[in-house]
């Protein structure tokens, strides 16, 4: 068995070491996965769009009925802590704080219990962000259905359908597994999903079948400062497969342009399998928002 960090997390009011984290068995998100989560990326030791993800997280929490644990200072003043010790301890100042709240611990029961205080978890971890040679050369994506559940707009704890898509392109030495519902782009398995369609980029529009990644917006507001025309619509599969460029989005991945789709360059003429250049104005324009909207 892997042993686990010892760096410092956050469970139910105490601060101790990972590797000392103990939640009850009956713990809903446990049995039930029934519990919501957020990551947010750290930038020199500065949370990365802070307000926006615990707007997120507020919205899923209420579309699950658990009542948000903690107020915004509250969640600020413990992710602060998490990242000073990770930072003082490894060295690490860019990293990703994990936080989730779970209903609770419970007899088994399918209905919600409503008399539970709900548990608390947060971690940080050193960040990992694509690699010099991938921002170069771009990734590899394969396509999959969407057979996940209907409620993706929701950061559920409930990720069994996003790990099996995962998997399928793990399989394949692949990055992502972009998703397909009756014949229209959802997202991948963990990443937004953007087509560039003759200089203009395109996104599925906010619904029940997309969670609505924080990346979301600051897509948009990138491209309006890059000049960049944007649009959320139904995209067919057949346009994702005939793009210009293809963009993923994540806490993890930033920007990062797919090159190879099932096998085959994406793109068109000389920059046919490339990262292009909307990819390019878009990336630097979130280096520099990184800066800008950093806490």
């Amino acid at each position: 068995m892997p042993s686990l960090p010892d760096t410092l997390c956050y469970l139910n009011g105490e601060y101790l070491p990972l590797a000392e984290a103990k939640v009850s068995v009956l713990d809903r998100g446990f049995i039930f996965g029934d519990g919501i989560y957020e990551v947010v990326p750290v930038y020199g030791k500065r949370l990365f769009r802070f307000e926006e993800h615990m707007a997120r997280l507020g919205r899923s929490l209420s579309k699950v009925r658990i009542s948000n644990p903690l107020t915004e200072e509250e969640w600020l003043a413990r992710a602060r802590r998490l990242i000073a010790s990770l930072a003082e301890r490894t060295g690490a100042v860019d990293q990703l704080v994990y936080l989730q709240v779970t209903r609770g611990v419970a007899p088994r029961d399918h209905v919600m219990p409503t008399d539970i205080e709900p548990t608390v978890f947060m971690m940080a971890n050193p960040s990992r962000p694509p690699s010099a040679e991938q921002r170069h050369k771009g990734v590899a994506c394969v396509t999959a259905r969407d057979f996940r559940w209907e409620r993706a707009d929701i950061k559920s704890v409930s990720l069994l359908g996003n790990v099996l898509a995962r998997q399928m392109s793990a399989d394949h030495g692949a990055v992502e597994t972009i998703l397909f519902r009756n014949g229209l782009l959802t997202e991948a398995s963990a990443s937004n999903v953007w087509v560039v369609h003759e200089g203009a980029v395109l996104g599925p529009p906010k619904s029940e079948h997309v969670l609505e990644g924080i990346r979301y917006e600051l897509i948009r507001e990138l491209c309006e400062e890059c000049g960049i025309a944007f649009n959320l619509r139904p995209i067919a599969e057949g346009e994702v497969l005939a793009a210009d460029e293809l963009l993923l989005s994540s806490a993890t991945k930033e920007v990062l342009p797919v090159t190879l789709l099932d096998g085959d360059p994406v793109g068109h003429g000389a920059l046919r399998g490339k990262p292009g250049p909307v990819y390019a104005r878009l990336h630097e324009a979130y280096q520099r928002a990184k800066v800008a909207q950093s806490i």
